[in-house]
C-alpha cells in the first residue's frame, strides 16, 4: 500500500515584541530613563539620548503609546486640521509644523475638512479622542459645537493662517480684508478704475471672501471707481478661472483691474487673456494671491501676494512648544501677526 507523501513540516517561530526593558537593557539605562525619554526628551541628559536611540535603531523598537493609557499618549500627538492637503499653501505651512515639532519628538496627525465646518467637527471629536499634546485649525470660523468640544478639552489650540475675532486661545496669521485692501490699492495705484474680483469657491473659502470684502470695500470707497464680486461655486483652479475671465469680459467689458481669490485662478486669467488677445498688463492688470511656484516663471510673471506659510508653521510650532514645556503656567493667549508681502511683476 502506497503511502502518501508526507508534507514538510512547517515551523512558526514565535515573534516576540521588543519592548521598554529590552531597550533599556540594550542602553544600560533604566527603563524609567528611556520612559522619560519618550515623555520628555528635554529631561534627558544628551548622552543618554544617544544611547537610547542608539537602541531603539538597533531593535526596531516601536514604542506602543496607549499601552501606558490615552494621558501618556497625548503628550507627543499634535493633530492638525487643514481645509485641504492638495492646496500649497497649507502644505507649506504643515510642513513646517511638522519640521519643527519633530525636533521635539512631537507627532503629527493631519486631516483635512475641504472646507466643511461640520466634516472639521467630526475630526475635532476623533482627534480629541486621542487627548492630543495641541490642536492645530485653519482659520477662525468653526461650528459652536466645535468651539465646545475644544473649550472643555482645555487642549492648547492654535488658530492658523487668519487673524481677528474671536480667538480661541491663541492665533497666527494675518488678516485677510487687508489682503484684500492691498491688492486694491495696488490697481488703484495703477490708475485703473473698473475693478473686479474673482474668486472660486467663496461661499465655504470664508478667508477667500474676507479677502474679496476687503478688495470691494477699499475700491468702493474711491472716487469714480466701481468694483464687483464674480465667483464659481467649484475649487479654485487655472479652468474656473479662464470661466471667470469670460464671464467678466461679457458682463463688464471697460474692466481693467482684476484681483483673484488665489494664483490658480490668475493663471486662468492670464490664459485665457492670451487666447482672447487681451494685453496684459496694457488692457487689463492681474493681481493674484499666494505666490505658488509658477507665479514667477508664468508670462507674463504673475503680481501676487505672498501669504509666510512656512513662517505661521514655525510660530505655531513654537507656541505649541512653549505651551507643553510650562503647562502648569497660567496660559496667556498669544495672537501673532505674520503679515504678508506684495510683489509687483509684470502682470500689473
Amino acid at each position: 500500500m502506497a503511502m502518501a507523501a508526507s508534507k514538510p513540516l512547517r515551523t512558526r517561530r514565535k515573534m516576540q515584541r521588543v519592548t521598554i526593558m529590552d531597550v533599556a537593557a540594550r542602553a544600560e539605562l533604566s527603563p524609567s530613563t528611556v520612559s522619560l525619554y519618550f515623555r520628555k526628551p528635554d529631561a534627558v541628559s544628551a548622552a543618554a539620548s544617544e544611547a537610547i536611540a542608539r537602541a531603539i535603531e538597533a531593535l526596531d523598537y516601536v514604542p506602543n503609546l496607549m499601552a501606558g493609557g490615552l494621558a501618556a499618549a497625548s503628550s507627543r500627538v499634535v493633530s492638525i486640521i487643514v481645509p485641504s492637503v492638495r492646496n500649497a499653501f497649507f502644505a507649506e505651512t504643515v510642513a513646517a509644523l511638522q519640521d519643527e515639532l519633530g525636533k521635539q519628538r512631537l507627532q503629527v496627525m493631519l486631516s483635512h475638512t475641504e472646507y466643511k465646518e461640520h466634516d472639521e467637527e467630526n475630526l475635532v471629536r476623533v482627534a480629541l479622542s486621542w487627548a492630543p499634546a495641541a490642536v492645530v485649525l485653519t482659520g477662525l470660523s468653526h461650528s459652536a459645537a466645535t468651539r465646545r468640544l475644544l473649550r472643555d478639552s482645555k487642549v492648547p489650540i492654535v488658530e492658523i493662517w487668519e487673524l481677528g475675532s474671536p480667538t480661541m486661545d491663541m492665533a497666527v496669521g494675518f488678516h485677510h480684508d487687508q489682503v484684500g485692501h492691498a491688492a486694491a490699492s495696488h490697481l488703484l495705484q495703477r490708475g485703473r478704475k473698473r475693478l473686479l474680483f474673482l474668486g472660486a469657491r467663496l461661499h465655504e473659502d470664508r478667508r477667500a471672501a474676507r479677502r474679496a470684502q476687503g478688495f470691494i470695500e477699499t475700491a468702493r470707497n474711491t472716487t469714480d471707481v466701481t468694483a464687483e464680486i464674480i465667483q464659481h461655486p467649484a475649487p479654485a483652479s487655472a479652468e474656473v478661472g479662464a470661466m471667470l475671465l469670460g464671464e467678466a469680459l461679457h458682463r463688464f467689458p471697460n474692466v481693467d483691474g482684476i484681483a483673484c481669490s488665489n494664483d490658480h485662478i490668475a493663471l486662468g486669467v492670464i490664459f485665457e487673456c492670451q487666447r482672447s488677445g487681451v494685453a496684459i498688463p496694457e488692457r487689463l492688470s492681474v493681481v493674484g494671491f499666494g505666490d505658488l511656484s509658477f507665479s514667477a516663471a508664468s508670462n507674463p510673471s504673475l503680481t501676487t501676494i505672498r501669504p509666510p506659510g512656512d513662517l505661521i508653521g514655525k510660530e505655531a510650532a513654537r507656541l505649541i512648544i512653549a505651551r507643553i514645556a510650562h503647562p502648569d503656567a497660567e496660559p496667556e493667549q498669544a495672537v501673532i501677526d505674520t503679515r504678508f508681502t506684495l510683489l509687483h511683476r509684470q502682470s500689473s
